[in-house]
């Protein structure tokens, strides 16, 4: 029979992405250590996308490789909820351990008296006990879609092309409505850090934009549809190309086109997204011809193994007095210094006899000062308001408690340990969460140290009617990765709530940022330095701060609609 050249030239075509779908197919039957090292992989891709190398695109892919894993095996229906959870925990492994790995600073702690393999196993032990918990929630995730999707491939939804397109979508919404229900759940409990609203911040800020909407949560459903709709276009190319169906058939030009499609789809979402945070992020900032509050930082640099003794104690009063009348001499409204600069209980007649609080009743510039507050036998991390008159007139108590370092999850296991590590022979406790902070310059939004994870503490007090943001912290003995990722978090408090935000930390990264995320000054690291950053007090209310998550309930809200359907097609299919 007769061929032309344009029938051999289709049937080349044709091979070689089978070919290729071949070798996907037979390593996503392998051996299930290839597995594993693809989904570590892939996890230590996502991991490089925050601070310190910034290759914030790789989160818009990296959950790709798990994402195909679960669903193949699910569509095979050879899935197994514990091989599926045991994929995600690999990936939250790569993600987790290495975006985390500056906690193992700890160590050194021999001058605390602890030897040094003893001090090498603690760093270990924290790092662990961090990493297994973002292992649990990526595990679980995986699991239960991997158990959802088996039971959305076996329902059909119709003979039309459209209706692979519906299925596609239904993994899609249903894997991303999952992950941020899950996420709000991991915000609830005692330990919490790494979104993955978090890879994009700060060197993405036209994305960030988007969570003047719905807090992190829009960003993190951006990326899973994103991921979701790349994953879904693999599964529908391997199911067009396989060995098992000509490529010319129905069912494989319908996949084949659906494929397309997805990825088609997928690129106009990611573009389309960031051209409308893009808008948002170049509108001007409208200061209402407000006068500029003038905010001095003092950076103390006191570091943590001489800040509990005496020669630290000397040290805290002597520069942060003397940068207190510094920032005074160059005009400021109010200085604020960071978590902790003076580590002992704040009380008279002690108190009102430092230096530094003598400065304050001669200066009469308002001061936030980080200290602890003795509440009966135990105390607070506190962030205390002194107006011109030296009077205590707020003060801010720490709200989420880092575990260990803190507080004791486990007393009756691990006090002994904590009690060594504390500065203070007592029990922190956390602040009560309706906290309402008016100051001499207005009222403020607070945090202090591991708060700036937890967007929600900030948006209640912006939605209580605080002005502009302030964060006071102590990032030592950790290197500049841990105070570059913290200061990335206070920029999406910022963006979130449309506020300034002025940040002073111990060793670094004091700073400002402006409600659109960008940073107006940086701190250089284990310095001392004072600075005196020009802030707009704002009273505008975000979407996301007058409603709080709500996008989080309508992609659950929407995911339960198409679950109900689908198992109602399930019944239908059912004999008898």
């Amino acid at each position: 029979m007769k061929t032309n050249k344009s029938d051999t030239y289709r049937r080349n075509l044709d091979h070689r992405p089978q070919s290729l779908s071949t070798a996907v197919v037979g390593f996503l039957d392998g051996a299930p250590w290839k597995h594993g090292a693809l989904a570590l992989l892939s996890g230590m891709a996502a991991a490089l996308a925050p601070e310190p190398v910034k290759a914030w695109p790789l989160a818009w892919v990296a959950l790709v490789p798990l994402w195909v894993m679960v669903r193949m095996s699910a569509a095979r229906k050879n899935a197994s909820f514990w091989r599926n959870g045991v994929l995600g925990a690999v990936w939250g492994l790569g993600y987790y351990g290495v975006a985390l790995m500056w906690i193992t600073g700890l160590h050194p702690l021999m001058w605390m008296g602890v030897p040094w393999l003893a001090s090498v196993a603690i760093a270990l032990f924290a790092w662990t006990v961090v990493t297994g918990w973002g292992m649990v929630w990526s595990a679980l995730w995986a699991s239960l879609f991997g158990w959802l999707s088996s039971r959305i491939a076996s329902s059909s939804v119709g003979h039309r092309s459209l209706s692979t397109l519906k299925r596609a979508g239904a993994q899609v919404l249903i894997a991303t409505a999952l992950w941020c229900a899950i996420d709000w759940l991991w915000v609830q409990s005692f330990l919490y850090w790494p979104s993955l609203a978090f890879t994009q911040s700060p060197n993405n800020l036209w994305i960030l934009q988007l969570s003047q909407w719905s807090g992190p949560t829009t960003v993190t459903a951006a990326i899973l549809a994103v991921n979701g709709l790349l994953a879904e276009a693999v599964i529908l190319w391997l199911t067009a190309s396989s060995t098992s169906a000509p490529t010319s058939s129905p069912t494989s030009l319908k996949d084949g086109r659906a494929a397309r499609l997805c990825g088609a789809i997928a690129l106009i979402l990611f573009l389309s997204l960031h051209l409308i945070g893009g808008s948002l992020f170049y509108q001007p900032l409208d200061s209402t011809n407000r006068e500029p509050l003038n905010i001095g930082i003092i950076q103390g640099n006191v570091p943590t193994q001489i800040k509990l003794y005496p020669e630290g104690l000397r040290r805290a009063f002597k520069d942060y007095t003397q940068g207190y009348r510094e920032l005074v001499r160059q005009g400021v409204d109010a200085v604020l210094t960071p978590e902790g600069a003076f580590p002992f209980f704040w009380a008279p007649p002690t108190s009102t006899r430092t230096s530094l609080y003598q400065a304050v009743l001669e200066e009469k510039i308002p001061l936030w000062l980080g200290t602890f507050v003795p509440v009966g036998h135990d105390f607070t991390q506190s962030i205390i308001t002194l107006n011109a008159d030296g009077e205590k007139v707020s003060q801010y108590n720490k709200i989420k408690l880092v575990p260990l370092g803190e507080y004791i999850p486990f007393a009756e296991v691990l006090g002994a340990l904590v009690n060594r590590l504390s500065p203070l022979d007592a029990y922190m406790i956390p602040g009560d969460t309706d906290q309402q902070i008016q100051t001499p310059v207005g009222q403020a939004i607070l945090g202090i140290c591991y708060e700036s994870a937890f967007a929600e503490l900030f948006r209640q007090q912006a939605a209580r009617g605080g002005e502009f943001i302030l964060t006071a912290s102590n990032n030592d003995p950790y290197n500049t990765i841990m105070m570059a990722q913290h200061h990335a978090q206070d920029v999406m408090r910022a963006i979130e709530t449309d506020r300034w935000a002025v940040r002073a930390t111990n060793t670094g990264y004091s700073g400002v940022v402006d409600p659109h995320g960008r940073t107006m000054w940086r701190s250089p690291a284990n310095v001392y330095i004072t600075h005196v950053a020009s802030i707009y007090r704002r009273q505008t209310r975000t979407l996301y701060v007058r409603h709080g998550d709500w996008l989080m309930l309508l992609l659950t809200l929407g995911a339960g609609m198409v679950w109900v359907r689908t198992l109602a097609l399930n019944r239908r299919q059912t004999p008898g």
